[in-house]
């Protein structure tokens, strides 16, 4: 098991925020900006490019996996170019597309897929239309399926901090064997569940790991992300 990089993703309310965050965990951050939080593209895209210009590597995700959101994400993230994008897998392949089209090749574009409740099978239909149908797919086909088209990363979501470990671990695995490299398991997690979620997603071949976490380390009083906690969690980035 070679050492996997990890990089937390978290939210900041701010752009002052965000700084505190980037500093905090040593640069092995992307900082979420959720498109569902802004009335439009534009509002969206202003927020972003400030971001942007303190410094801040940006991650623009949907809102708590909102399906609708899509188009919406692929709209500002062609416009602004950011370090990573959260999308829903069937409009995964369309947003990589747009972004190369206006060269921004160095966006990490993931895919979102979630856990079926049965390990190696798990739901690819998270788009708008399709969410209703919850047929699922082998990992080994859905991991196939991204590797066609390019995309980078899997995202898997939710995954109720440790309760969904080996259907964590087996779509790691397919993941790694179709060259996914990067994987960013998603929801519940929190300072006392980190750790052994990355320990599966390192176990299982995972190259580059993305852990998000939002409301855990959310202060309820003034809406910010406690900087401590951030730090903390960054301790498991080394």
């Amino acid at each position: 098991m070679s050492n996997p990089r990890i990089q937390l993703n978290v939210l900041a309310k701010n752009a002052d925020n965000a700084k505190q965050i980037v500093e905090a965990a040593q640069g092995n951050v992307y900082v979420g900006l959720m498109v569902k939080n802004y009335t439009s593209v534009d509002a969206a895209v202003a927020t972003v490019h400030e971001f942007q210009q303190a410094g801040v590597p940006v991650s623009v995700g949907l809102g708590a996996g909102d399906p609708a959101m899509w188009k919406k994400v692929a709209d500002v993230a062609v416009q602004t170019k950011p370090a990573h994008v959260n999308q829903v897998f069937p409009a995964a392949g369309y947003t990589l597309g747009a972004l190369q089209s206006v060269g921004s090749s160095h966006s990490i574009v993931n895919a979102l897929i979630t856990p079926s409740g049965t390990p190696g099978q798990v739901i690819i239909t998270t788009g708008p239309q399709s969410e209703a149908l919850k047929e699922t797919v082998s990992c080994d086909a859905a991991a196939a399926m991204l590797a066609e088209i390019g995309i980078h990363s899997v995202k898997f979501y939710p995954i109720g901090g440790t309760d969904h470990l080996d259907e964590v671990g087996a779509m790691v695995k397919a993941a790694v064997k179709h060259q996914i490299k990067i994987f960013e398991p998603t929801g519940g997690i929190d300072i006392h569940t980190i750790g052994k979620i990355i320990e599966v997603c390192a176990e299982n071949g995972a190259e580059q790991i993305i852990p998000h976490v939002y409301t855990s380390i959310i202060d309820k009083a003034t809406g910010l992300t406690r900087i401590e906690d951030v730090k903390e969690l960054a301790r498991f980035c080394k």
